[in-house]
């Protein structure tokens, strides 16, 4: 039976929406930090998992809901995810206590998995490889939309409303998107016959336990004997999970994809710009409001400087990675983000204004949106397109993963630091130490970066892989760049 055509234009739309309110969930909920503390009587731990909680379904499940779309189809578990988000969203806008929201913050996450790994699934069945970086560019753009109008919903239905709208604005959009999708979309599914069930309890039990370690860590310290055992349990599972993915007769990840240096290579890149770039995120929405005195609106509007560049900047850089490669975008980006942070904590202090403080946003967005959607690129067409699904979730579990590291690492810097939220001056005492870690981590996906493919590298690896040539595997290995 012949597969239908795609319509390019309803599935990039309808994908981009669905990463766009994933996307602003986590930004809408940074910015009602403050006011959440005030009528919750939240403290910093529970602040930490009303983000954490989505982070961490979200981290857990992004490779098992890959998996399920690529088995039942990707349209169909898609839609579901919307759904589940939709539904998770209207418990978190009633809960009564922070306990109940934290709880629908993670089902939030978990519709969350089956939604974000499969936007760049639908994307990549639906266009050519030569026109997926424009495409992915737009999505990118979308994404970002969602991060830089984030700050500004949520600021507006915080001072205009109250604070539950940050959640029921989900609901008509995620329901409308399902139901598009269903009707618009076509239906797309994997190479894998058979769910590996293993893998599946492996990976997510690993997941966990990565993800519980840093979550966990700042209220009770590095060194606890929990966080310890967290890592080490999640450490053996993973390990269990690789060795089991080896012999697996239908593997979830078929392991040979990270002797490719292009899927490699961009999956760390995307881990510790996320690591830098959420952690970020989670500490400047806090200094516009307790650092420097602005509501939740003026705090939203203010932000737009740094997380609105994608808008403009992400479908740029798609379209030109199409002609010039992937690599450039993500070097100069990452360089532009870490340096950014730097010259941000540099010239913050108690009593300094925002206009000081616009240049390194700036400069540091614009490197945070060339990077973003050129990574996205490069890990979907690293694979052949059956696959995508399988990349997607990968680069994406990372992602998220990077992002818990992220939070936890910087609130620790803030607190060892004497950060506090008694006064402006204190706050900013453990802004300026935490945000220079947020560099060192940018530093890191740097590096990784540099080791990137070139162009005329990645051209003669992805002919092999999509043309399934059997001395595949070996030439993956022996690629220069």
């Amino acid at each position: 039976m012949t597969q239908k055509p795609a319509n390019t234009t309803w599935t990039l739309i309808l994908a981009s929406i669905g990463s766009f309110i994933a996307a602003l969930d986590v930004v809408v909920v940074s910015t009602a930090l403050p006011t959440l503390q005030s009528h919750l009587h939240a403290s910093l731990s529970d602040l930490e998992w009303t983000i954490n909680g989505y982070n961490l379904a979200f981290a857990c499940l992004m490779l098992t809901g890959a998996a399920l779309g690529d088995r039942f189809g990707r349209r169909r578990v898609y839609a579901g995810g919307l759904v589940v988000f939709s539904a998770a969203s209207v418990g978190a806008a009633l809960s009564g206590n922070v306990g109940t929201l934290i709880t629908f913050r993670a089902l939030e996450g978990l519709g969350g998995a089956a939604v974000l790994p499969l936007t760049l699934a639908l994307i990549s069945d639906a266009f050519p490889v030569e026109k997926r970086g424009a495409a992915i560019g737009i999505w990118g753009g979308v994404t970002g939309m969602g991060v830089s109008c984030g700050p500004l919903v949520g600021g507006a239905l915080i001072q205009g409303a109250s604070w539950q709208w940050i959640f029921w604005i989900n609901v008509p959009i995620g329901l409308a998107v399902a139901a598009l999708t269903m009707s618009k979309v076509r239906e797309s599914y994997g190479p894998r016959p058979q769910l590996d069930l293993v893998g599946l309890v492996l990976i997510v039990a690993g997941m966990f336990g990565l993800t519980w370690a840093p979550v966990r860590a700042p209220s009770i310290g590095w060194g606890n004997a929990e966080v310890i055992t967290s890592l080490l349990v999640g450490a053996a599972f993973v390990g269990a999970f690789l060795a089991w993915e080896r012999r697996a007769p239908h593997a979830m990840v078929p392991l040979h994809y990270f002797r490719i240096r292009e899927f490699t290579t961009a999956n760390f890149v995307i881990f510790f710009q996320f690591m830098s770039l959420i952690g970020t995120l989670f500490m400047l929405t806090q200094l516009l409001q307790v650092g420097m005195g602005y509501g939740a609106l003026g705090a939203g509007v203010r932000i737009l400087v740094w997380a609105g560049t994608p808008v403009v900047i992400a479908p740029a850089a798609g379209l030109l990675a199409d002609k010039i490669g992937n690599k450039p975008f993500m070097v100069l980006g990452l360089f532009m983000q870490g340096t950014g942070l730097i010259w941000l904590a540099a010239v913050t202090k108690a009593g300094v204004g925002f206009p000081t403080l616009v240049g390194p946003l700036v400069w540091s967005g614009v490197g945070t949106a060339m990077c973003f959607p050129t990574v996205a690129n490069a890990v979907t067409s690293a694979v052949p397109v059956e696959d995508t699904g399988v990349a997607a979730g990968t680069n994406n579990a990372l992602r998220e993963l990077g992002g818990v590291f992220g939070v936890a690492i910087l609130s620790a810097v803030f607190a060892h630091n004497h950060g506090a939220y008694t006064s402006h001056a204190a706050f900013i005492h453990g802004f300026k130490p935490a945000i220079y870690v947020a560099a060192v981590m940018c530093a890191l996906g740097w590096i990784w970066a540099l080791a990137a493919p070139s162009k005329s590298a990645v051209a003669v690896t992805r002919a092999a892989v999509h043309q399934q040539k059997p001395a595949f595997a070996a030439s993956a290995t022996g690629e220069a760049g």
